[in-house]
Parts: C-alpha cells; structure tokens; sequence
C-alpha cells in the first residue's frame, strides 16, 4: 500500500480512538485513555517506562502516586481547613454556605456580590457581581451538569476521584489597584518554587494572559494554554510571603501548584493542583516541557 494511503488511515484511526475516548472514556483504561489522548493533543508518544518530560511524568503521577490524603487537597471545601492548619486561616477566602445541590442554594441569603464553585472538579464556577443581573438558571444548569459527573473520568487525574460533589459559596473578591483578581501560580518541586506564572485578564473580553517567572521573578520566555501579555504584570507586593508558603504547603510532594490571589495587599489561597493542565498542553518553547521533567523526580509508586 502507498506510505501516504497508510498514514492516512493511521491519522483517521488515531483521530477515532481520541473521539471515542472523549465521549466514552470509561471503555479504556487508565494507561490507555492516557496514551490516546496525550498522542493526540502533545502530538508524541507517550513514554511511561521512562517518562523524562513534564508532561510524560504528570501522566506516570496520575497512575502511580496515590497519596489517600490529596483527595482532601484537592477538595475546594476540605482545602480550606487542610491548608489553613499549615499556613493559618487569615489566608482562606470565606465560605458563606455549603450545599449538596442547586435546590439547597438560597440566593436572598448571600450578599449582593459572591462566588459559587463545585467542590469536585475545574471550571464550574459562577461569579455574581450584582444579584439584580445574576443568571441564576444558566449558572445553575451548569452546577447540575458539573455535580453529574465525576471529574476524574475527564483526564484521569486520581486526587479527584473520591472528592464529594458539592457546591460552595464563597465571598466575592477584587484587587483595588489591578481592578481584577490575578492569580498567582507557584510550580513547586519536592517544597521549592522554580517557576510562577501569573493569570489575569481572566474575566474579561480578552483571552486570558499567562505570564511565567522564575524564582527570582525573571520574566521567562514560556507560553503554555494562553499568549503572553504585551506588558508583562509587576511583581505583586507579597511576592516573597506567597513563595514562602507556597513551599510550606508542597513540602514532601514530588510536585504541586500552590496558587494564590492578592487582592488589596492580602494573600488569599486559591487551589492546589497536581496536574497542571492535566499534563496535555504543550509547551513553547518545547525545551521547557523537558526542564520542569527534570525537576520533577518520581517517587515510589503507591497505587490504591
């Protein structure tokens, strides 16, 4: 058969066995979904004998590092408490309520401005500026959907698989001076801080801006999920306070980011992660894919 008529039907095979695993995920397993999918979005295979990337070693972590105790890290509700006895609980954003479902969440109870986000997955989030305009049927359509569904099958990241499905409501914040709430993301390894980016522009009609920073908070030249700003963001005021806990909270991990906010001179916690982008999105420079792997050093596996 021509080479060109054999790598066609490679292609379709390969863009099938990605389509299936999107819309059916629980008919392979673990190492298989990963396979197909870090095939198709990193555009490699993937190596999980000797995994020496990033992105290669967050997938050989999702299977093979199973610490009971990230469920809890992982939980934006049981976070707060697990991080406020760490770094103490000046530093957690206030919880208004808890609910189980939407028809527990009573809207004349909270405060003109709020945020409501399931417990249990990324992106199922909704942030009222002013409840006389709230969209309170379509935020709570996708609270429905997101408590539905259990958001470890999506990429297979193991700290989400037990997590209860709730929703929280939590107080509304805003920096003053940036007229936003950036986020400030510290890649830890083994408790040490190589590298930060900073996201803003988040809720806004622009494409989000990640800016990526040593240790040092040298600008780098990174771009990984979204384009630089045209001017990179200044260095927040707690810069060295976030950096210390951030390390405070990784001590012991192969590898977690430890976010934050800083809203009006305050550090609030944000979320700690295991997986950044779920370890499917390239790296540019691709080089840098390889330096954040050689930080990285796998542990033992402990598999549950």
């Amino acid at each position: 058969m021509n080479p060109a008529r054999i790598l066609y039907y490679l292609r379709n095979y390969r863009e099938l066995q990605f389509a299936l695993a999107i819309r059916y995920p629980r008919l392979f397993s673990d190492k298989q979904f990963l396979k197909i999918v870090f095939r198709q979005l990193i555009g490699s295979e993937l190596n999980l004998d000797q995994p020496k990337t990033f992105n290669e070693k967050l997938q050989w972590l999702k299977l093979y590092d199973h610490n009971p105790e990230y469920t809890r890290m992982v939980d934006k509700y049981e976070a707060k408490k697990y991080v406020a006895g760490i770094i103490g609980d000046e530093y957690i954003i206030p919880t208004l309520a808890v609910y189980n479902n939407t028809s527990e969440i009573d809207l004349d109870a909270l405060p003109d401005r709020f945020v409501l986000k399931c417990t249990h997955d990324s992106g199922s989030v909704a942030i009222c500026k002013d409840k006389k305009i709230f969209k309170k049927d379509e935020a709570f359509a996708m609270f429905e959907k997101g408590l539905s569904k259990n958001y470890f099958w999506q990429n297979r990241e193991w700290p989400y698989k037990n997590v209860k499905p709730r929703i929280i409501a939590e107080t509304y914040l805003e920096d003053i001076e940036t007229q936003e709430l950036r986020d400030y993301k510290f890649f830890c390894f083994d408790g040490k801080v190589k590298v930060l980016f900073i996201a803003e522009d988040r809720q806004g009609d622009e494409e989000t801006k990640f800016d990526f920073f040593d240790a040092d908070f040298r600008h780098l030249d990174i771009r990984n999920g979204h384009p630089n700003a045209d001017v990179p963001p200044a260095k927040p005021h707690s810069f060295d306070k976030m950096k210390e806990m951030a390390e405070k909270l990784s001590q012991g991990i192969p590898h977690l980011r430890v976010d934050f906010y800083e809203a009006n001179g305050k550090i609030y916690f944000g979320e700690l992660t295991f997986s950044h982008w779920s370890g499917f999105t390239p790296f540019e420079p691709e080089e840098w894919d390889l330096k954040f792997g050689q930080w990285l050093k796998l542990p033992s596996k402990k598999m549950i």
